[in-house]
This record gives structure tokens, C-alpha cells and sequence, in this order.
């Protein structure tokens, strides 16, 4: 151990791995999940095509799969690593999306399409949970924040630029290509965790896994006041965003006719939510989590009634949807990170098992909520509209319940 400082500890359990290759391979790790997401949306009018699948709204299973396995992965990732350590159940994670990939590749229909995609969101849910419990396991302080950070630029930066890969794979060949990329990159990253990156959960410090101590840590995180009103508050938002991802590829292309140059406005939204992280890393110590997130939120719920409104009037122009899902998008990375610190902040003695549930609870019903939004699809932009409201609406009322009526009440510094 290095005890560089008493707010920078760092305890060197990666080796033989330096600094630099741990935040690679980490940040390499959690990117599995948003790649292997909305790579995919190019890609939805051709699958139709190939297994004749004359309704539009039922291509967007080909993402809510994805997620929903990605959902229900979480419940066990958390408890299974803290007890067996991360490196087994992370390569075990990282195989069955090499194998799903593989699979998804040679799938004869629609259906067997479908289980590769949810067998897929089953091993990111590996590689997403555990990647933020090795930092955890391996630094503390202002060290553990930089490698966070530096991390979660890659993970904020692959939504924005997939979809455009998504568009250049399939200029290249067919949609089963997008399948063969994600597998190889699936195979290089999982020969390299494999290689290259120890165990760093001794087991001295390892939980055993008992039913009863389980439902017990369950019990304490759904009991919370403040973690359970921020899952669920977190999982409107969330089902806002998912019911705009589901929906997106039939708007641009649909209502809007933007044809191949879809990936591109989708990146000019999306890249609102890495400002958003940046301002708010930045701003947090200073205005406190409340301030910010319950800002955004109030800002969000604004934002959805305008669009709701003009969408309702049939006055929805490109450039005002664009202003305000980039306003949607801009208050999500406000929000989302404050309201999982929020969730998480009286979980310290429960973290492990506690981050798995809120990962799980936001991600499935955010999904549901999504995919409500995303089925309603219509060939307007009303039923994105009224979703985006009604999500966002939603979520300032569970907050509100949650704070007991007062909001941006709180301490200044983040948890």
C-alpha cells in the first residue's frame, strides 16, 4: 500500500498492470454495454427486412432484449463478485457476451435474435457492475475519483460515436458485420482482463453468499426512504431517455427524413450529456447534489411540457425537437449521477448488494417505461412527448414525496 496522502490511499492491487493499462482496460470493460446497445440502431430497418417483420415498433426489441437482460443480470452480479471475487464472474460475464455475439451472428430467426440480445445485456451487467468494484477494491480518494472520471469519458463518449460505427459497419457489409465487430472486440477485451488484470478482492474481504444475508441486504436498501424515492426517481428519468433511444431511429428517419444522417444528429444530442457530466463534476462540490439534480429536474419537467405542447399542436419542427432532446439529454447528466449518489449515500455499510438492486430497479423500470413510450410510436412525435412528460413528471413527484416537500435542501459537498 501507497499512502500518498490522507484523501489519496493507493492500494496496488492490479499489478502487474501500471496505471495507465488498469483505466484502458476498465474503461475498455464498461464500454461493452453502451457499444453493444446503440450500435445496433442503424441497423433496425435492415434486420426487419431479413426476418420480414412488417411492424416497425417490433424492431425495438431488438434493444429492450438487451436491456432487460442487462436489467435482471445486476440482481446477481453484485453479490456473486463480492463473494467469489471479481475475476471469476467478470470473465464469466465478458464469455457469455463473446458467445451471444457469436450467436446473434448466426441467428436463423427473429426470436433467436432476440435471446442472443438478452444474453448479451446479461454479460455487460458483469462488466459494468464489477468494473466500478475493482476501482473501488484498488483505489480510494482523489485517486479513485480520477480513474472514475477518466473511465466514465469513455463510457459517456461511446453512445455519441456507436450509432455513426453502427452506420460505418454497415456501409461496409451487412448487419450481421455490426455482430462480428462487437464479438471481436468482446474476444480482444476478454483476452486481455484474461491476461492481464488480477483479482483484486482478497478474500479476507470476501461475504459469503447465503440467501439470508442477501434478502437481508435487499431488505435494508428497499426500506431506505432516500435510496428507494432516488431508484425510483432515477428510473423515470431513465425510462424518458430509453423511450427517446427506442424511438429514435423511427423519428429521425421517419417523421423527419433524415435518412443516413441520423447517427450524426443522434451524436449532436447525445454529446449533450458529456457536457453535462463535465459542469457537473465541476459544479457539485460547490452547489451540493440537491441543487443540481432537483434543478434539472424541474428544468426537465419545463423542457417535456414545451415539447408535449408543440408535438400536441402539430408544430414540432427538426431543430425544436433536437433543442429540446438535447435539453433532455443535458438534464439526464445532471441528474443521474447525483440521484445514484443520493440512492447511495446511506448505503455505505451495504454497498455492494445495494448498487446491484438500484442498477436493477432503474434499469427494468426504466425499461418498462421505454418501452411504453417506444410501442406507442405512431408515426408523430406525440407519444415520445407525452412519454418524456409523463416520466419526468413522474419522477419530481417521487421526489418530492422523498424530500418531504423541500427540495435543494442538503449539504453542499457530495457524498
Amino acid at each position: 500500500m501507497t499512502d500518498t496522502s490522507a484523501d489519496n490511499i493507493e492500494i496496488v492491487r492490479h499489478r502487474p498492470m501500471g496505471f495507465t493499462e488498469f483505466v484502458i482496460v476498465i474503461a475498455a470493460i464498461m464500454a461493452l454495454n453502451p457499444l453493444a446497445m446503440d450500435m445496433m440502431l442503424p441497423a433496425l430497418p435492415n434486420i426487419g427486412a431479413a426476418f420480414h417483420i412488417d411492424v416497425a415498433n417490433r424492431l425495438q426489441t431488438v434493444l429492450s432484449a438487451f436491456v432487460i437482460g442487462f436489467g435482471l443480470g445486476q440482481f446477481a452480479i453484485g453479490p456473486l463478485s463480492d463473494s467469489y471475487g471479481r475475476r471469476p464472474v467478470l470473465i464469466g460475464g465478458m464469455v457469455v457476451y463473446a458467445a451471444a455475439s457469436v450467436f446473434a451472428i448466426a441467428a436463423p430467426s427473429f426470436e433467436m435474435l432476440l435471446l442472443a440480445r438478452a444474453l448479451e445485456g446479461l454479460g455487460t451487467a458483469a462488466t459494468r457492475v464489477i468494473a466500478t468494484s475493482i476501482v473501488r477494491d484498488c483505489y480510494a480518494g482523489r485517486r479513485m475519483a480520477s480513474v472514475v472520471s477518466l473511465a466514465m469519458m469513455v463510457f459517456i463518449a461511446v453512445p455519441v460515436i456507436a450509432p455513426s460505427f453502427g452506420q460505418a459497419v454497415m456501409l461496409l457489409t451487412q448487419w450481421r458485420g455490426i455482430f462480428v465487430v462487437l464479438t471481436l472486440y468482446g474476444v480482444v477485451a476478454l483476452l486481455w482482463t484474461a491476461a492481464r488484470l488480477p483479482e483484486t478482492l482478497p478474500e479476507a474481504e470476501r461475504k459469503p453468499f447465503s440467501v439470508a444475508e442477501i434478502s437481508a441486504a435487499f431488505r435494508r436498501t428497499l426500506t431506505n426512504r432516500q435510496t428507494l424515492g432516488y431508484a425510483l426517481a432515477a428510473s423515470g428519468i431513465f425510462g424518458a431517455v430509453l423511450g427517446y433511444v427506442l424511438s429514435s431511429q423511427q423519428l429521425f428517419t421517419g417523421v423527419y427524413h433524415l435518412g443516413h444522417y441520423f447517427p450524426l444528429a443522434f451524436a449532436a444530442i447525445a454529446v449533450t450529456i458529456a457536457v453535462a457530466g463535465f459542469l457537473n463534476a465541476r459544479l457539485v462540490g460547490r452547489l451540493g447534489m440537491r441543487a443540481i439534480s432537483h434543478g434539472a429536474l424541474i428544468g426537465s419537467v419545463a423542457i417535456a411540457l414545451v415539447c408535449f405542447t408543440a408535438a400536441l399542436l402539430g408544430t414540432l419542427p427538426l431543430w425544436l425537437f433536437m433543442v429540446l432532446s438535447a435539453g433532455m439529454m443535458f438534464s439526464f447528466g445532471l441528474m443521474f449521477a447525483n440521484f445514484t449518489a443520493l440512492a447511495m449515500e446511506p448505503q455505505r455499510a451495504n454497498a455492494g448488494t445495494a448498487s446491484s438492486l438500484y442498477g436493477s430497479i432503474t434499469t427494468l423500470l426504466g425499461m418498462a417505461a421505454g418501452a411504453v413510450v417506444g410501442q406507442a410510436f405512431d408515426g408523430t412525435p406525440l407519444p415520445f412527448a407525452t412519454g418524456f412528460l409523463a416520466c419526468t413528471a413522474s419522477a419530481l413527484v417521487v421526489v418530492l414525496i422523498t424530500e418531504k416537500g423541500r427540495l435543494f435542501r442538503g449539504s453542499a459537498k457530495p457524498v
